[in-house]
């Protein structure tokens, strides 16, 4: 069930790429949003690590 907190985030995608996503996902044992959350969760963290943490406004850590 979805959160009604959660932000939705819409994409835009040529075929090759959501065919090789899709795949990617099936392989890795994910769907294609929970592939597509781990990516970002990654590049965050590769970000944070190289330049330092991201810090939230108040309004969305009270959240």
């Amino acid at each position: 069930m979805r959160n009604k907190n959660n932000k939705h985030l819409g994409l835009e995608i040529d075929p090759e790429l959501h065919y090789k996503l899709h795949y990617i996902s099936k392989y890795e044992g994910r769907s294609a949003n929970g592939q597509v959350l781990f990516l970002i969760r990654n590049c965050i963290k590769d970000f944070e690590r190289r330049e330092g943490e991201i810090e939230l406004p108040e309004e969305i850590k009270q959240k």
